[in-house]
């Protein structure tokens, strides 16, 4: 192990990359990072605070729509049906998917010391895979369970059982845990030098990448190979069955059969397309590109504003929904010859 004399001289010699310099003191020290500082949304403070009471109307907004709509399908009878099952389901994972962000970042707008601890870092960065990662998978099973429905609507009770639908949901869970598991192991045994500053909100996969200061190629392979699969595979399915959703609903003679088979996945289309388009092309890019101040906005979309948007999607689209929600909010009981206008 060179002694300060030697550290001094390496710190001289000609082509050596300042990172090198900078791990070997780290390593000399036996030290290492045991927190980040995230630079969040850099401006001044009146806006900061704007910001705060806008971010925290947002939070709690989706917490309330969310918890609603899990309250509203679990009280009616009418809508324990395998749709509003994984519905549940996706308005349960986003109550905890902004739960992951939206609680430290409305911290740093109010204080001046902007850090997170490593365990907290890979914490945050766990959790907001499993849940990115469950939600592209758990869309692609909604995807499918409405192609069962309308493509073979007969055989749809004997297919989409209790038991395939449980199961499916636990998949989608394990696969997000998994995968984030995987992820995790590369990510947080790469060395950082120093207190490194993230140019982010949260702690997210390729800002770190970018602070590491050793080669993390192996880190970024293994999570361009996984993300490939959970993002392209259940495209793939998305794309697969409402094209032939699509040719279903184009055999239906009548105007109105058409309309009532298109309402029961408008609203999910509409959801795959606002969550895809925003994610897709963020973890499609260079991890270079989060040197960009503008990625940050993309982040809101998807962290804030799609979770916010999509219960009211569902409630706007789809009557069950809303009547069920009526029924909660008043709390009235849905009598059982109550009519309702759309079916599976």
């Amino acid at each position: 192990m060179p002694d300060e004399a030697g550290r001094r001289a390496l710190s001289y010699i000609p082509g050596k990359m300042p990172v090198t310099i900078t791990k070997v003191l780290e390593v000399d020290n036996d030290t290492a990072t045991i927190r980040f500082i995230l630079l969040g949304f850099p401006t001044r403070p009146a806006f900061q605070l704007f910001l705060f009471f806008v971010f925290l109307a947002a939070y709690l907004l989706t917490l309330l729509e969310n918890a609603l709509i899990i309250l509203a399908i679990r009280s009616d009878g009418q809508l324990h049906k395998p749709m509003y099952f994984f519905l549940s389901n996706l308005s349960f994972l986003e109550m905890w998917y902004v739960t992951v962000i939206s609680p430290k970042m409305l911290v740093d707008f109010l204080s001046h010391d902007k850090t997170i601890s490593f365990n907290g870092c890979m914490t945050q960065l766990y959790f907001f895979v499993t849940f990115v990662c469950t939600e592209y998978i758990l869309l692609a099973v909604m995807a499918f369970d409405r192609h069962v429905a309308i493509c073979n609507p007969l055989r749809y009770p004997v297919i989409m059982t209790n038991q395939l639908c449980g199961t499916l949901a636990a998949g989608c869970w394990l696969c997000g845990l998994v995968t984030a598991m995987i992820k995790m192991v590369f990510i947080a045994r790469l060395h950082y030098c120093g207190t490194p500053h993230i140019n982010h909100y949260f702690c997210d996969i390729s800002p770190l990448l970018n602070v590491s200061c050793e080669d993390s190629s192996q880190a970024e392979l293994v999570d361009f190979f996984l993300a490939l699969m959970v993002i392209a595979v259940p495209l793939c399915v998305v794309v697969a069955s409402y094209a032939t959703i699509l040719s279903a609903i184009l055999r239906i003679h009548s105007t109105q059969g058409r309309q009532k088979a298109f309402s029961t996945c408008a609203s999910h289309l509409t959801v795959v397309i606002l969550f895809y388009s925003t994610t897709l092309f963020t973890y499609a890019r260079p991890k270079l590109m989060y040197a960009y101040n503008s990625n940050k906005a993309v982040s809101v979309l998807y962290t804030v504003i799609v979770p916010l948007l999509n219960p009211i999607i569902y409630c706007l689209r789809n009557r069950e929904v809303k009547a069920a929600l009526k029924k909660t909010i008043l709390c009235k009981g849905g009598g059982p010859g109550e009519d309702v206008a759309l079916r599976n």
